[in-house]
C-alpha cells in the first residue's frame, strides 16, 4: 500500500487500495440520500475511508456525533515518556471497542500511522504527567486500573473491572511507571505461558479493553 500522507489531497486511509464504497449510483443504490449526515463529495467521489459500512458516505462530524452516543464509560491512558510506537495501535483499538477517550501521558508527539486515521474519530487528551491523568480520573469518577505484570498485580482473567474506569498502560519496555501504579486503585496482570518477559503494549491494551467489553458491554449493539 502506498505511503500516502492521510491529509494529502484525495488521500484515504487505504491509499490507492480499492476498499470502501464507489460513488453513489442511483441505478444501483437507489435515490441519492438527502439526510444532512451524508457528505455530497463522498457521494460523488466514493468513500474509501476505514469506517464500518453503517457510516459510509457520512460526514466526519456526523460519525463522531453518532459514536458519542454509543461510547462506553471506560477510557484509556498510555504513558509516552520515550515516544512509544504502540500508541497508534492503542488508539485504533480504543476506537474499535468504543472507549470514551484516549489519554496520552508525557510527550505530545506520537506516531499516528498505526492509528489508521481512527484518531479523527476518537477523543484524544494530553497530560504532561501521571498526576494530571489521575486527577482527571478522580474529577470524572473513573477508577484507575493499571495494567502490568508486576508483583502484587491481580489476574485480569479473574478480576471484575469497574464499569467506569480508566485503563492505564505503560510503554514498551519499562511498563507502567511507579507513579502510575501508586495512582491506580488496582493493578491487573495478563496471564502468560511462554518464555517472553512481557507482551507488546498495544496487544496488552487490546486484551484489557476486550476484557472490559466482555464484562460490561451490550453485545447486541456491536456492529
Amino acid at each position: 500500500m502506498p505511503d500516502t500522507p492521510p491529509d494529502a489531497p484525495g488521500a484515504t486511509e487505504w491509499g490507492e487500495h480499492p476498499r470502501g464504497a464507489p460513488p453513489w449510483d442511483e441505478a444501483r443504490d437507489g435515490p441519492r440520500p438527502t439526510d444532512p449526515r451524508f457528505d455530497p463529495e463522498l457521494l460523488d467521489d466514493g468513500d474509501r475511508r476505514n469506517v464500518v459500512d453503517a457510516y459510509r458516505y457520512w460526514r466526519r462530524d456526523a460519525i463522531v456525533a453518532d459514536l458519542d452516543a454509543r461510547r462506553h464509560p471506560f477510557e484509556v491512558a498510555i504513558e509516552n515518556f520515550e515516544n512509544d510506537a504502540n500508541i497508534g495501535t492503542v488508539v485504533r483499538t480504543a476506537n474499535a471497542f468504543g472507549a470514551a477517550a484516549v489519554h496520552i501521558v508525557g510527550r505530545r508527539r506520537w506516531n499516528r500511522r498505526g492509528a489508521m486515521v481512527t484518531d479523527r474519530y476518537q477523543h484524544l487528551r494530553h497530560h504532561d504527567d501521571v498526576a494530571g491523568v489521575v486527577a482527571y480520573a478522580a474529577e470524572h469518577d473513573l477508577e484507575v486500573v493499571a495494567v502490568d505484570n508486576v508483583p502484587g498485580a491481580v489476574p485480569l482473567e479473574t478480576t471484575e473491572l469497574p464499569r467506569r474506569c480508566l485503563l492505564l498502560f505503560g510503554q514498551e519496555g519499562p511498563g507502567v511507571t511507579d507513579a502510575a501504579r501508586a495512582g491506580a486503585r488496582l493493578t491487573v496482570s495478563i496471564a502468560q505461558f511462554g518464555s517472553t518477559r512481557s507482551i507488546n503494549a498495544g496487544v496488552a491494551a487490546g486484551i484489557a479493553m476486550h476484557a472490559w467489553v466482555g464484562q460490561h458491554a451490550d453485545l447486541g449493539r456491536a456492529w
